[in-house]
């Protein structure tokens, strides 16, 4: 399956806003214990979006995206659970929405000092842009590289503790190949790593072959989590594999998805809509 899922054209998307709020609850996991992790994020594109911007005006994605969920009355528990998100989205715009920051600058804004960041982007100008972003913050460091081939140099990191978001743009039609690939080589080095993959959904049979290929892979904990939208053309979902996700993540997310859902859809959510479910390990 072949769509083009580039960063710059889709921020702040309902599919961002799914990926990114799933991502903020990792990574406020990760900081519940002092001992440093490290974030590599392998397709991180440029880093900040403006939604005014030639991209993301063509789409006006976001609009239906971060622009509803800012303005939303989302019922207090779903609240305290994207706050970390939406208080990074707030950091970037001071009033009105103008700025979307991708899962790299999120990344930034929610290291500690001892945490660290490798950014990695193989498009030139995405590249060029977000070296400039990261510029003169010791944590982070922004790499031009292809994604898949940092997946295999920098796993495991140093720090042996952390995560690896793998979110690529889905232009070859072989892709959930590559990611089914890339995440068993990955595991074999660094086992106990988490790991989030993100997909579209656009071919429900497809995405279910992915699902079936992966839980062949033998690994031992692997949750899925997904939020498709009705009667949509084109891409009609948002969902994330996560291997070894902190033990009180499937809950929030039983939480989390709906309450999105109701936001970005406009409607009470079924278990067609959402579902948080094991491919392999806890049930």
């Amino acid at each position: 399956m072949a769509m083009n899922y580039r960063h710059a054209f889709h921020a702040g998307s309902f599919a961002d806003v799914v990926k990114h709020a799933v991502l903020a609850r990792i990574v406020a996991h990760l900081k519940e214990k002092p001992a440093a992790f490290r974030v590599i994020d392998t397709h991180a594109g440029a880093g900040l979006y403006d939604l005014a911007g030639p991209e993301a005006s063509r789409t006006g994605e976001w609009r239906e995206g971060i622009g509803e969920l800012v303005v939303a009355d989302i019922e207090p528990a779903a609240r305290e659970l994207l706050a970390p998100y939406l208080d990074a989205v707030a950091a970037f715009n001071a009033g009105p929405l103008k700025l979307y920051p991708g899962s790299p600058v999120l990344l930034q804004h929610w290291l500690r000092a001892q945490d660290r960041l490798t950014a990695c982007e193989r498009e030139r100008n995405a590249a060029r842009t977000l070296a400039a972003q990261l510029r003169g913050d010791r944590r982070a460091k922004a790499i031009a590289i292809d994604g898949y081939t940092a997946l295999n140099a920098y796993v495991p990191p140093k720090e042996r503790r952390g995560l690896v978001l793998i979110d690529p743009p889905f232009e070859q039609p072989d892709e959930f190949d590559r990611l089914a690939q890339a995440l068993s080589g990955a595991h074999r080095k660094w086992p106990t790593g988490l790991y989030a993959l993100w997909y579209p959904v656009k071919d429900a049979r497809e995405v279910q072959s992915f699902a079936r290929r992966l839980a062949r892979l033998g690994l031992p904990r692997m949750l899925q989590a997904e939020l498709v939208l009705p009667a949509r053309e084109g891409l009609r979902g948002s969902g994330l594999i996560l291997v070894n996700p902190p033990w009180r993540l499937e809950s929030e997310l039983a939480v989390l998805l709906p309450a999105l859902f109701r936001v970005l859809a406009g409607a009470e959510p079924s278990t067609a809509n959402t579902f948080v479910r094991w491919l392999t390990g806890e049930r």
